[in-house]
C-alpha cells in the first residue's frame, strides 16, 4: 500500500485484528514473514475467506495476504481461526510483523546465506519486544541473503547479507537479527526525538544518517547489488528437483487455486511481486504440477499476459476508486499477446493514492474522472 506521507495522518494500516473497513465490508491483512505459509495455513485462510468474506485471497506487495469483505463481527471469528492456525502469534505486535526476505534463500543455492533463520529469529525478537508494538504499520524489514532482489524495495530497516541497510542505504555495520531489532528501537528513538507520527524512517529528517549515529555506525557510499524480481517458470533447486514459480492474476487466488497449491507443497512462500514459490518438487513431478496448477489458471509461463500485470482493489470494493480496475485490466490482458522478455510491469490504479503500486520503474494506469491515464513511472 503506498500513500501521502504519515508525518501527520494517524495509522490505519490493516491488520488481522484492526480490520479497515473498506466499500465493501472488513478487510484483515494476515502477515507472512518472509511469504512462509504452510499447505495447513493456506487451507485455513482458504476456508476462512470463504466462510466470512470474498472467497478470493490478495496477495500484496509485501508478500502478505489479505482478506476482504468480511461481515460485521466477522473479524473475531477470524482472529480466533488465526490464532489456533499460530498464524496470530502476537495481538499486539500483529501489524508490525512486516518482514520481506529473499523469496528463494535456501532453495536455489544462491546468495551469500539462507536468510530463513535469520527471518524466523527477527520475527520472534520483534514480538518479544514490547516497544516495537509502537512501530507503525506500514514500516518495512527487509531481509535480503546478498542477491539484491528486495534490499530495492526500500524497507526501513533490512540486512543485505549481514550488512545493515536503512531506508535502501547500506551502512559499515553488520549483523544479524538483533541488529535489526536495535535499529526499529532507534528509528522509534529518534521518531521521538523529532516529535514526529512518521510511518517511514526516510520521512523522518536525515532519518537513515540519525538513525545509523545512534547504531554507533554510518551509511556509507558503497551500493548494493540490484536483482530482477522472482519470475513464473521453472527454477532448479539445490541438491535436486525444482522450484515452480506461478504467478496469481492480479495478485488473487481463488479457492480452486488455493486448494491446488495446498496440495503441490507442505509449505510456498509467497512473493512481494504476487508470486508463489512452490519448492522441493520432484524433478519428475515438475510438469505435472505446472499443469495442474495451470488448469486453476496459476501460470508459471514468463510469457504469459499477466506476469507483470497488478492492480488495486478499485471499485465497488474500494470508495476511493474511479473505476473498476480489475475489470479493466483483465479486458486489456485479454487483448494482449505474449508478453515480451524483461518488459516493464503495469500497474493499474483507481485514485490518486495508488495502493499496491511496486517499487520501481512500471507503467502507471491510473484511473481520472476522464478516463485512464498511462505513464512510465
Amino acid at each position: 500500500m503506498q500513500a501521502a506521507s504519515g508525518r501527520d495522518a494517524p495509522d490505519r494500516c490493516p491488520g488481522a485484528v484492526q480490520v479497515h473497513e473498506a466499500a465493501d465490508g472488513g478487510l484483515a491483512r494476515i502477515r507472512l514473514p518472509g511469504g512462509r505459509l504452510t499447505a495447513t495455513r493456506l487451507e485455513v485462510l482458504r476456508a476462512a475467506a470463504a466462510e466470512l468474506g470474498d472467497p478470493a485471497l490478495e496477495l500484496t506487495s509485501r508478500g502478505n495476504v489479505q482478506v476482504r469483505a468480511l461481515r460485521p463481527g466477522a473479524e473475531h471469528e477470524l482472529g480466533a481461526r488465526l490464532s489456533d492456525a499460530g498464524l496470530l502469534p502476537s495481538a499486539t505486535h500483529e501489524r508490525v510483523r512486516n518482514i520481506v526476505a529473499s523469496p528463494l534463500s535456501g532453495v536455489d543455492g544462491r546468495g551469500e546465506l539462507d536468510v530463513r533463520p535469520v527471518v524466523r529469529e527477527f520475527d520472534e525478537r520483534l514480538c518479544a519486544t514490547p516497544e516495537l508494538a509502537g512501530l507503525p504499520g506500514r514500516f518495512l524489514a527487509t531481509i535480503d541473503d546478498g542477491r539484491g532482489d528486495v534490499t530495492p524495495l526500500l524497507g526501513d530497516v533490512g540486512l543485505h547479507g549481514s550488512r545493515l541497510v536503512l531506508a535502501g542505504a547500506p551502512t559499515s555495520a553488520s549483523g544479524g537479527a538483533e541488529l535489526l531489532v536495535r535499529a526499529a528501537l532507534a528509528f522509534l528513538a529518534e521518531r521521538a526525538a523529532q516529535g514526529s507520527r512518521a510511518w517511514r524512517l526516510a520521512e523522518l529528517e536525515d532519518g537513515p544518517a540519525r538513525v545509523a549515529a545512534r547504531l554507533g555506525t554510518a551509511l556509507t557510499a558503497d551500493g548494493t547489488n540490484r536483482a530482477n524480481p522472482v519470475e513464473p517458470g521453472l527454477i532448479a533447486q539445490a541438491g535436486g528437483g525444482a522450484a515452480v514459480v506461478v504467478v496469481a492474476p492480479l495478485g488473487l487466488l481463488t479457492g480452486a487455486q488455493s486448494a491446488a497449491l495446498a496440495g503441490a507443497a507442505k509449505e510456498m512462500i509467497v512473493t512481494p511481486w504476487r508470486t508463489v514459490v512452490v519448492p522441493a518438487v520432484p524433478m519428475e513431478e515438475a510438469d505435472p504440477t505446472v499443469a495442474g496448477l495451470a488448469a486453476t489458471g496459476l501460470t508459471a509461463d514468463p510469457a504469459s499476459p499477466w506476469a507483470g500485470v497488478t492492480a488495486c482493489a478499485g471499485r465497488p470494493g474500494c470508495a476511493k476508486a474511479l473505476a473498476d480496475v480489475r475489470s479493466d485490466a483483465r479486458a486489456a490482458v485479454a487483448a494482449a499477446g505474449a508478453r515480451e522478455p524483461g518488459a516493464v510491469p503495469v500497474h493499474w490504479v483507481g485514485c490518486e493514492r495508488r495502493c499496491g503500486a511496486p517499487r520501481g520503474r512500471h507503467v502507471e494506469m491510473l484511473a481520472t474522472p476522464g478516463g485512464y491515464r498511462s505513464a512510465v513511472v
